[in-house]
């Protein structure tokens, strides 16, 4: 049996996660959140944190949703805790799962309210463990996806921590019904159709008949799991190396034996902040990437994340947003532009380099993208070359060639991004420039910020 639920055991638990400032609990009124809110509210005199908050998502999806939502509040108020009620649309996109929606809804929401010092107390417990085991089982997880779901992680400016691992649904319900507690029953929780659904009430019970012990021992499995994708992770941090670029070397993959590729790869794709690849995609990466030509740019690309090479490396990214390369942008250079689908230019004013300010300030400034055939004369060079030359020579991938900025004065180009001024353009010694700078997509610095104006 899974250890008996007091709050001064929740106490216990607590003093193993990390220390915080506020604790906001995700409350949904079904029991397993309830009991985990009425039990902070008896102690929470001895928590160690300044404040307890409860955090109720309104998914609406159900016909009930408004009278869930009077329930959690009516319970907190009784209780004295603050409860945040949040709206979101947790609609599912084509070919994503209800369940997967509602989470991810709910979670980025709830990760709105989280400041630094702050932690997310969930529910889970030592059942839910168990069907997250067999889940992920079932859908051919290795020992990360094993490991199922830590005592805490990483979770918006905090972190979210699970303190009722080490109880089972049971032992809950029998601590609610001790304290005459009301909580609500969502007829979803009983409907098949869904995974997890059908493992707690087909599945689980089947188990558990013949082996009682079946939660404690797949949440044993768990932690072995986890101290296995710990000592990978170490594996693959040692075998990693990132470029200055961001790149990893061809020839360093080609050196790991097919085991340590997949490895490292997870390894720097999850450590890139993208989702990662299914057992296909990352086997194409390897199939496909690494034995391609030096010349070629192969991408392999799965929801999320492209990984691409480029000479001797592979790079992984978020997949590039679109861009219209007929676009004409008038620029003033006094603000950041911001260019759709090619990131952030800036304008520094500076003495001996870049183009020339009396020329910027007496002509029409615009920003445009390749079209093929443009030429430059880069400062202090010789001769006048190819665009296309010039930037196969800096060794620019040909995802970000399209998108480099060419600035113009007067329909005349003058500089490319931060990369080369043309002649006649440069400043001289002790002449006022103008200097750009060039951050490419995902550029913070444009997220809210304003498109630039069509200059054609």
């Amino acid at each position: 049996m899974a250890e008996r639920f007091t709050p001064q055991k929740l106490l216990g638990a607590l003093e193993q996660l990390p220390p915080a400032r506020r604790y906001l609990v995700a409350y949904s009124g079904g029991l397993d959140s309830h009991v985990l809110v009425h039990s902070l509210a008896s102690v929470r005199d001895h928590l160690q944190v300044d404040e307890l908050h409860a955090v109720h998502v309104d998914h609406g999806l159900s016909p009930s949703a408004g009278e869930w939502r009077r329930h959690c509040t009516a319970v907190c108020g009784a209780l004295g805790i603050p409860c945040h009620v949040l709206r979101v649309d947790a609609r599912p996109a084509a070919g994503e799962s209800p369940e997967a929606a509602a989470r991810k809804a709910r979670y980025d929401a709830i990760a709105t309210l989280l400041r630094e010092g702050d932690a997310l107390l969930t529910a889970h417990h030592q059942d839910d463990q168990a069907e997250t085991v067999l889940l992920q089982l079932l859908r051919g997880s290795g020992p990360r996806g094993l490991a199922a779901m830590p005592p805490w992680d990483r979770f918006g400016a905090g972190w979210r921590g699970r303190p009722l691992l080490d109880f089972g649904r049971g032992d809950l319900r029998l601590y609610a019904q001790s304290e005459r507690l009301r909580w609500i029953e969502d007829d979803s929780n009983y409907d098949t159709g869904f995974e997890r659904n059908f493992l707690r009430h087909e599945v689980i019970p089947l188990l558990r008949s013949r082996w009682p012990a079946l939660g404690r021992t797949l949440a044993r499995a768990a932690t072995h799991n986890a101290e296995a994708a710990a000592l990978l992770d170490q594996l693959a941090a040692r075998d990693l190396v990132v470029e200055p670029d961001g790149g990893v070397s061809v020839t360093l993959l080609k050196g790991l034996e097919p085991g340590r590729q997949r490895n490292l790869l997870r390894y720097w794709i999850r450590g890139a902040g993208l989702p990662l690849p299914d057992t296909v995609h990352l086997q194409r990466i390897i199939d496909e990437l690494l034995p391609a030509a030096a010349d070629g740019a192969p991408r392999v690309a799965w929801q999320g994340a492209d990984v691409r090479r480029y000479r001797g490396r592979i790079y992984a990214m978020k997949p590039l947003p679109p861009h219209d390369r007929s676009r004409v942008l008038a620029w003033g250079m006094r603000e950041p532009l911001c260019l759709a689908g090619g990131g952030t230019l800036r304008a520094l004013w500076v003495t001996g380099r870049g183009v020339k300010r009396e020329l910027c300030l007496g002509s029409r400034v615009t920003v445009r993208f390749r079209q093929g055939g443009e030429r430059c004369r880069p400062a202090g060079r010789g001769h006048t070359r190819s665009l296309k030359k010039l930037l196969q020579e800096r060794g620019i991938p040909p995802w970000q060639r399209e998108r480099i900025p060419l600035i113009h004065l007067d329909g005349r180009l003058a500089a490319v991004a931060d990369l080369f001024v043309c002649e006649p353009f440069q400043a001289g010694e002790g002449e006022e420039g103008v200097e750009f700078a060039w951050q490419p997509p995902h550029s913070p610095v444009c997220r809210d910020g304003p498109e630039a104006r069509d200059g054609r």
